[in-house]
């Protein structure tokens, strides 16, 4: 008998119209037969499972609609009548199944539970990728045959008379790769199966990176046909290479991701630091600023976080760099000179405005939507996958370096700021006016300051201590790349994401930060003016 359903099956998958098993198409109520409602009301595992498979092989929107009631545990008996009910979502309301009628549903103690076994959800939930493998929509099937491939271990015997017809019908070119991927995958685990086809699967498999295929491939391994033996070691050996290439990738990356991170919350301080010699300690601070805009503007516009994250990125530019001219007036003007000094009035700056988002805004962290765009994974490879947000800060990291450095070479005030950097007294004497360059370039490195936290948002939740978790190691980059040179922040940055990067798998986390401070801290005493160091008389004072 079951020999038979599923010839009718194949029979109505190879001859019938492409649109006539299409979900969601309109179709004519079926009256289900006696044997089906008394299977499915029997309390016998065995008679439900029956009904399970001629609901399968009915083309027809009800009987889609019982699978998912029975998937989701939504189809009961009524004890009055003894009449099948499916339940709306909300378990409020309920329609039977013969007659259609819509009843309310206040309490369920009239009601019998159809209950399935775990085996028969499995079953259920390949009978409903069938389904949704047949609708005419190609975004559709290519969504239902990725869930497959998702759990492969839903593919069985059963199934693959049905996955060879789809494969005779099927047009578009993925489909047909992810249909002849599941009946590899379903031949590697047939004991009956020809080794011709064996090792076809084993071809199949060889570039595939689902965890099925890996363990598809070692049982394959293990055949006491050589040939099938020797395809599948050579298929698992070249899939440990690529994997071995794809983990050194993505910790590549990774450490780039990190990399561009650190030159975004250095590339300010390093302005500042090397203009005025200012040990500024309230800079995270002031990425935190950054980071609080983000957030104030998606309150401002709700359901628009794209809108409110592109606003953000000039809104945090004014609100950073207002803050820091501010400061630079009202404290820092008054402290050149004497770094320690302003290294603790800093730092009791740094406090006040921690305290201050406290009291104003929250003690608690924010969480900041991410805009779609910048949501989910770029899939390059079957191996290799990156997350959209940390590309597009990687590339919002390079654009904000060309803007500074265009700004450093190419402007009347990154003219004024190199001759005060090199020599603030012959510049004054030049007609410089030097606490104007002082308040507009600690007014710029805030500014990219407050740039660097649009980023950071995106990574991590908004709170008052997240500039805390970032000054030290913007110290270390603008150190270790050259006091006030931004190629030197731009390497620096990017050797230090790196070399974190590549030391955590051996490490862990904190050693290996251990790591890299000892080793910078050993750098230093070789080359103490950093990598790119500033040369002429500037580099005697």
């Amino acid at each position: 008998m079951m020999n038979l359903r599923r010839l009718c099956l194949v029979f109505l998958l190879v001859f019938l119209p492409g649109d006539a098993l299409a979900v969601g198409e309109p179709a004519s109520r079926i009256v289900l037969s006696p044997e089906i409602v008394e299977s499915l009301r029997s309390a016998r595992v065995m008679d439900r499972a029956a009904a399970i498979e001629s609901l399968g092989n009915a083309p027809s929107d009800q009987a889609f609609t019982l699978l998912k009631a029975l998937q989701e545990g939504a189809l009961y008996v009524s004890r009055d009548n003894n009449e099948l009910l499916v339940l709306d979502e909300n378990a409020k309301s309920g329609e039977f199944v013969i007659s259609g009628e819509t009843i309310p549903v206040t309490d369920k103690d009239g009601l019998r539970k159809v209950g399935t076994s775990n085996s028969q959800r499995e079953r259920i939930s390949s009978l409903l990728s069938a389904r949704m493998l047949r609708h005419p929509d190609a975004n559709l099937r290519r969504r239902a045959v990725a869930g497959l491939l998702s759990d492969a271990g839903r593919i069985g015997a059963q199934d693959k008379p049905l996955l060879l017809a789809l494969l005779q019908k099927e047009t578009d070119e993925d489909i047909r790769q992810n249909l002849a991927l599941a009946l590899a995958l379903l031949a590697a685990s047939d004991a009956a199966a020809a080794p011709d086809e064996l090792i076809g699967a084993a071809a199949l498999l060889r570039d595939n990176a689902l965890p099925g295929a890996t363990q598809a491939l070692e049982k394959l391994k293990s055949s006491e046909h050589a040939g099938v033996a020797a395809a599948a070691g050579e298929a698992l050996e070249h899939k440990k290479i690529v994997a071995e290439w794809a983990a050194m990738l993505e910790t590549l990356f990774f450490g780039l991701s990190l990399g561009s991170v650190l030159i975004l919350t250095s590339i300010g301080l390093a302005v500042t630091f090397g203009v005025m010699g200012v040990i500024n300690m309230a800079h995270g601070e002031l990425i935190m600023l950054g980071s609080y805009t983000v957030w104030g503007l998606q309150q401002v516009f709700p359901g628009q976080p794209g809108l409110a994250l592109v606003l953000s990125i000039p809104a945090a530019f004014i609100v950073s760099g207002g803050m820091g001219m501010v400061l630079e007036r009202l404290v820092i003007r008054h402290l050149y000179g004497r770094p320690l000094e302003t290294l603790l009035a800093t730092f009791g700056i740094s406090l006040i405005l921690q305290q201050m988002v406290r009291t104003l805004i929250s003690p608690m962290n924010r969480a900041v939507e991410s805009p779609d765009f910048m949501s989910g994974m770029w899939r390059l490879t079957s191996s290799i996958s990156l997350t959209c947000n940390r590309v597009y800060i990687l590339c919002f990291c390079l654009a904000v370096f060309a803007l500074i450095y265009a700004v450093m070479h190419k402007t009347r005030l990154g003219l004024e700021v190199r001759a005060v950097t090199q020599n603030r007294a012959i510049a004054r004497a030049m007609g410089v006016n030097s606490a104007r360059v002082d308040a507009m370039t600690f007014a710029l490195g805030s500014g990219v300051a407050g740039m660097a936290g649009v980023a950071l948002s995106q990574l991590t939740n908004v709170g008052p201590n997240l500039g805390q978790s970032y000054i030290v190691d913007s110290f270390m980059v603008v150190v270790f790349g050259g006091v006030g040179n931004l190629w030197g922040t731009l390497s620096g940055g990017l050797i230090l994401g790196l070399a974190n990067k590549f030391l955590e798998p051996f490490s862990g986390t904190m050693l290996a930060k251990i790591i890299l401070l000892a080793g910078l801290i050993l750098f230093m005493q070789a080359r103490p003016r950093g990598l790119f160091p500033e040369r002429g008389r500037a580099a005697e004072n």
